[in-house]
């Protein structure tokens, strides 16, 4: 870590936690021996807190400030900065649902680090802009005889095949579903162990494989209405939009400061061959970072989501930018096993572009927004 990064940041804020991910970034991206311990770590370094009411529990503050905090994290572990998106997004859902009963349930051991929160909402987010449909089904069922009269049940089948954050030790995730009988998509919180919902393995990632990802099957589960997130996925998703991605984007920042800073740490010829282009990214980051939490804060991005993609795909290019400038920086230290990061940092920039929504997903949104404002204006 260069010593800038060490004099700020998650340094002065958790120089426990800090200190850890340094020493176990490597790990947390190959191999999946200290997935457990990543939720604890967070959470005894108050991260899960942040941006929470202190009427709930939390440390107070605001959704920006969780921004910076995933970013922070990011600068040492995208790993974990990947679980800390997931947890903290889905401790976002339950501040932002009218499900009082339900965010009481769940918010303590999800802000404790005992139970690990799953986003599970991808497929959701495209099916919000119009990119696959929903996976999951519900039917109409009773209600169990120990639920409140007038309380209602559903059996909901279906399958998600990428959710980070599925904590072996115990997890909750939010899934999006159709009912068979019509109306508006739900969300649920399913719990790991309701009768029905399997996990898989973990996925064999290229890297990030400490984090908990694996596919999820769900086959006549039983959920009630005290496990329903929203009762109408459509207009709440468009509202909890700014956080989802805010928070993903704020490992795009973390992981662009960390490869700006090894660049740095090049050496004072490379230094100076790549200044330009280095405070130009520099300014650029800088720029983005604050149109992003001025944005999430301000309620821009609710009516306006487009401008949010556009800030995510200038992010990307940002971060892939950082990470060669690092490479060229670095020379062939770079490609020496143990000696740096940067052959990680490689792989997790390359993460960035297909994170859901992918660039691919976002660009395709915004050349149909193109295409019908131009229909519109020529008829």
């Amino acid at each position: 870590m260069s010593a800038s990064a060490s004099q700020r940041g998650l340094a002065v804020r958790a120089p426990g936690l800090a200190s850890w991910l340094d020493v176990n970034a490597e790990t947390l991206d190959t191999d999946a021996t200290l997935c457990g311990a990543v939720v604890p770590h967070l959470a005894e370094a108050g991260l899960l807190r942040i941006g929470v009411p202190s009427e709930l529990g939390g440390d107070g503050g605001t959704i920006g400030d969780a921004i910076d905090s995933v970013a922070e994290v990011a600068e040492h572990s995208f790993a974990a900065a990947f679980v800390l998106w997931g947890q903290r997004t889905f401790i976002e859902y339950l501040l932002q649902s009218p499900n009082r009963g339900l965010r009481e349930r769940l918010l303590p051991t999800l802000l404790s680090g005992e139970l690990a929160g799953a986003t599970g909402l991808s497929n959701a987010m495209k099916y919000l802009s119009a990119i696959e449909p929903l996976q999951i089904r519900a039917v109409d069922a009773a209600a169990p005889a120990d639920m409140a009269s007038g309380g209602r049940a559903w059996r909901v089948s279906g399958g998600l095949p990428w959710i980070t954050n599925l904590r072996k030790q115990g997890f909750v995730a939010a899934a999006a579903v159709d009912h068979a009988s019509g109306g508006p998509p739900s969300i649920f919180a399913i719990a790991h162990h309701t009768p029905g919902v399997t996990r898989s393995d973990d996925l064999d990632l290229v890297g990030l494989r400490g984090t908990n990802t694996a596919a999820l099957q769900i086959k006549e589960a039983l959920v009630t209405e005290d496990d329903r997130i929203t009762d109408d996925a459509p207009a709440w998703l468009t509202h909890v939009r700014p956080a989802f991605l805010g928070l993903q984007c704020g490992m795009s920042l973390g992981l662009a400061r960390r490869s700006l800073a090894g660049a740095d740490e090049g050496g004072p010829g490379a230094s100076a061959a790549l200044a330009d282009e280095a405070a130009a990214l520099h300014e650029q980051l800088h720029a983005l970072a604050a149109r992003l939490k001025s944005g999430v804060l301000q309620g821009e991005f609710v009516a306006s989501p487009a401008r949010l993609f556009e800030l995510r795909i200038a992010l990307a290019g940002v971060v892939h930018g950082a990470a060669t400038l690092e490479v060229q920086a670095g020379g062939g230290r770079g490609y020496l096993r143990g000696l740096s990061g940067v052959a990680r940092r490689q792989r997790e920039a390359a993460f960035v572009p297909i994170v859901t929504p992918s660039l691919v997903q976002l660009k395709n949104q915004l050349a149909a927004q193109r295409a019908q404002r131009k229909t519109g204006t020529a008829s």
